[in-house]
């Protein structure tokens, strides 16, 4: 059943080292290196040479190494620092032994078709460095508060916009990190998408959510009152077998990995009892191999 691991999201910071040797033993197949917006710690490659032999070690893998710039599309310094980073990441793909890269495509503040024109511009090029290395490029579906007509970090929000993006810059290696909480509190069910669009999902964030609707009909979704939560697998209202079937359905291998620190209730001194349990329940949901008789 390896075909698809289960493991989680490792922020790179000065205390990835000892966190990863914590919590290799609760049973995670693979890790997701964060960035965050820029190398605050170290570079990619150098950030390789510390947590690689660790994972070796013990047998589990680099899914995908992940930077979340908002600047990629600006015309500023910032945005050029941002699309060297991303080539930073593109090469170093290989130190961790994955051809995944994964982040934000960064936005200007305009519509989503406006921004379409700039994001071919800086993409293309990008994504066709990329595919010369065998590296494939996946955009997380988080809105990170805006929507169609303004926002900033992220165009990936919905198949909309995926449709404009892919038609734009027509090759095979730019894709998605897709997670069902992102659609799902934009009030869209994440099953029918994910059908028709699994052969763009490069890698999942295994996050769940949890809508009240209740307070959706009560205060509406500009309301004072908060309706939807993101939650750690299990914890939430997605049917993780029926998503881990319609992955392996449509041939995606590849991992998932838990974004923590975002459950309402398994947080602080909870959070590694929500992944560990999270991890748990997706490993039951994706069920264990055995072997048809000769």
């Amino acid at each position: 059943m390896q075909d698809i691991k289960l493991g989680t999201l490792v922020n790179a910071n000065d205390k990835s080292q000892n966190y990863l040797r914590q919590i290799i033993p609760y049973g995670f197949e693979s890790f997701a290196f964060s960035f965050g917006g820029g190398f605050g710690y170290k570079e990619p490659a150098e950030f390789a040479d510390l947590v690689m032999p660790i994972l070796k070690e013990n047998n589990v893998v680099a899914s995908a190494i992940c930077l979340y710039a908002k600047e990629t599309l600006d015309d500023s310094p910032e945005g050029e620092k941002a699309r060297e980073n991303w080539k930073k990441l593109i090469d170093a793909a290989n130190l961790f032994e994955t051809n995944v890269v994964c982040g934000f495509t960064g936005r200007l503040d305009k519509s989503i078709p406006d921004n379409i024109e700039r994001f071919k511009e800086v993409w293309a090029p990008l994504t066709e460095y990329a595919a010369a290395k065998g590296v494939k490029i996946g955009f997380e579906n988080c809105n990170m508060g805006g929507d169609w007509k303004r926002g900033s970090f992220n165009i990936a929000i919905n198949p909309a916009a995926w449709e404009l993006m892919f038609n734009a810059i027509p090759l095979d290696n730019i894709g998605l990190e897709w997670e069902p909480c992102h659609q799902m509190v934009q009030l869209i069910d994440p099953m029918p998408q994910l059908r028709e669009w699994t052969k763009r999902f490069f890698h999942i964030h295994g996050k769940d959510a949890t809508i009240h609707r209740d307070t959706l009909a009560k205060h509406g979704i500009y309301g004072t009152k908060q309706f939807a939560f993101h939650r750690t697998p299990g914890f939430g209202e997605c049917n993780w077998t029926e998503i881990i079937s319609e992955l392996r359905r449509h041939g995606f291998k590849g991992s998932i990995d838990i974004e923590g620190w975002h459950d309402p209730v398994y947080r602080g001194e909870l959070e590694m009892t929500g992944q560990v349990n999270g991890l748990n329940y997706l490993k039951r949901c994706r069920g264990d191999f055995y072997p048809n008789p000769a």
